[in-house]
């Protein structure tokens, strides 16, 4: 079914109503969002891109909508996935809190940018040269290949100083500080970069990264334009906000790489078939089709769905993952009771070191080398363990805190 032109004009200027609101109304006032706002907005943004799915079985019928909601689960995991980086590049740039709503939104409306230029340039390359699906299923393989190398030898690069910003700081004067959200300012006299502009050069660079993996995937599951369009672009709305809101979360899915390296080689594997029922290359049966079982949609969503749950679950239950649940639990908890006032209630004392003393029994469980991968500094993490401790007693004792508190680093990752 051909989509018609109303149909693209009516769905573009919606997607760029969102995005409008979004800056004029979220990201123009520079603030850091709470747990709670940035949950509500996730959830309609989700609810959004889940009722579009209902839009396109009423105009386009089942097949796209399925088509659709197979595209958008995987973008929304690659989408997730790519959060990572956005976070150690705001952690190795230092972005204010309160600026990183704006860096994010622009994140976003350049990968919808640079991921439709790929959408159109891939589309006409498909509809010009089948033998485009091999590329494509080899670069997802190849994709997926890297996250397990990275998984196992734990050397995946995520830098944030990559070439583009170390050329920018080489030929342009730049100034290390912020100045508010501004890209520019003056700097002994002389106008300068500031830091902001070269986070969003670096969070552009990496978009591009991001839309050469994710634009091969969804193009295994539909080569229909608007399908691909829709569920990049719902897959990204809300992105900012999920940010805020699993922020501090993302790493306890330990095994999502893992999970992700499957979809994207399930899916190279399925343009690969797609490419030999369409074959045209003569040095492959002599340029015939190749009779090979293809992967229809129905599977392809179940997969996709399937694989993530089961790395959910694995991430959240598995020994690692409950281990590493209770050295954040801990770390958070001491934190917590260190940053105590003088004054704090006896009840939330007594409330912050029994929840603190039932993690511990939990402790004896946890293996040595998990211990030692997923805590950071464990001189630091015991000595601010026993501090704590020492403190309640002091407390129970006397009634009140002498001890200082030590100054908090970073425990646990």
């Amino acid at each position: 079914m051909e989509i018609t032109t109303l149909q693209w004009g009516v769905t573009i200027a919606f997607i760029l109503g969102l995005l409008a609101y979004d800056f004029i109304f979220h990201a123009r006032k520079p603030h850091e969002p709470t747990i709670r706002e940035a949950a509500v907005w996730s959830a309609v943004y989700v609810g959004i891109a889940l009722a579009f799915g209902l839009v396109v079985l009423w105009l386009d019928g089942t097949t796209l909508m399925a088509e659709y909601y197979g595209g958008y689960i995987t973008e929304k995991a690659l989408s997730v996935d790519n959060l990572f980086v956005f976070l150690i590049i705001m952690g190795s740039f230092a972005v204010p809190r309160a600026d990183q709503q704006k860096v994010l939104l622009f994140g976003i409306v350049f990968a919808l940018v640079a991921r439709t230029v790929f959408i159109f340039v891939g589309a006409a390359a498909i509809n010009a040269f089948a033998w485009v699906f091999y590329l494509f299923g080899l670069i997802l393989i190849f994709t997926a290949g890297n996250l397990i190398k990275g998984e196992m030898t734990e050397n995946a690069s995520h830098e944030a100083d990559n070439v583009v910003v170390r050329l920018a700081r080489k030929v342009v004067h730049t100034t290390d500080h912020y100045d508010g959200d501004k890209l520019f300012t003056v700097h002994h006299g002389k106008r300068a970069l500031t830091p902001m502009l070269l986070v969003m050069i670096a969070i552009g660079g990496t978009d591009i990264l991001f839309a050469l993996d994710s634009i091969p995937a969804i193009f295994g599951l539909t080569q229909e334009p608007y399908i691909v369009f829709t569920a990049t672009a719902f897959s990204l709305m809300g992105l900012r906000q999920l940010y805020f809101l699993i922020d501090g979360l993302l790493d306890r899915l330990i095994y999502l790489s893992w999970g992700l390296s499957v979809i994207l080689a399930f899916i190279g594997v399925k343009l690969i078939l797609h490419a030999l029922h369409e074959n045209t290359l003569p040095f492959i049966n002599n340029g015939e089709h190749v009779a090979v079982v293809e992967i229809g949609i129905g599977t392809s969503l179940t997969v996709i769905v399937g694989v993530l749950v089961v790395t959910v679950l694995a991430s959240l239950f598995s020994p690692k993952g409950r281990a590493l649940r209770t050295i954040q639990k801990t770390q958070d908890l001491t934190e917590r009771y260190l940053a105590l006032p003088a004054d704090a209630p006896a009840e939330r004392r007594h409330e912050i070191a029994d929840r603190l003393k039932d993690l511990q029994e939990h402790f004896p469980r946890i293996s040595e080398k998990h211990k030692e991968e997923l805590i950071g500094s464990r001189t630091r993490f015991r000595h601010m363990l026993e501090t704590a401790r020492g403190q309640h007693r002091e407390f129970e004792e006397t009634g009140r805190v002498v001890t200082p508190s030590p100054e908090v680093p970073g425990g646990a990752r």
